[in-house]
């Protein structure tokens, strides 16, 4: 399973944005993660169509989460960013060549099918038993109790850079 680019810049997004208080614009978020302002906005978007963040207009605006962290899954996550598609799409290939099974033997997914299926649901139930509430408490776990403290500071604070950022 191959997940873009995005799906990780959307998940530390989410994270971060537990720890905030107030809006947190797009901009400040890509600057904490030195990454691209733009393809962050799109992956802000794709959270905000799938209802979990909300764009805040305004000075003081920015993006916040629309539930607690406790009911946002990693696969609602995943989903928003990446779409719902299952990871393997069976062609029925083993209704062509020289030897092709006949359509009406073909009653049931191939073996080859239902393996892949079941990864994909076996991956899926694994992501979704995995909260943004548990990575948040995973960063805290891993980097110290004040990790993320000091993102929420920083947020707060002027880009003077005079602040260590726990690396998440």
């Amino acid at each position: 399973m191959k997940l873009s680019g995005g799906v990780e810049w959307a998940l530390h997004c989410c994270v971060v944005l537990t720890t905030a208080t107030d809006p947190v614009p797009a901009a400040r978020l890509a600057e904490l993660h030195d990454v691209s302002g733009s393809y962050l906005a799109k992956q802000l978007q794709a959270l905000s169509r799938a209802g979990l963040v909300t764009p805040i207009q305004g000075k003081a605006g920015g993006y916040v989460l629309t539930r607690t962290p406790e009911l946002i899954s990693v696969l609602d996550v995943v989903v928003a960013v990446d779409g719902s598609r299952p990871a393997f799409v069976c062609t029925e290939i083993r209704r062509r060549g020289p030897l092709a099974t006949p359509r009406e033997a073909c009653t049931r997914p191939c073996a080859i099918s239902r393996a892949m299926a079941e990864a994909d649901a076996a991956w899926r139930a694994a992501l979704q038993a995995i909260s943004v509430a548990d990575l948040a408490r995973s960063v805290d776990e891993d980097y110290g109790p004040t990790a993320l403290a000091g993102i929420r500071t920083w947020l707060t604070g002027q880009s003077d850079g005079d602040t260590a950022v726990p690396a998440h």
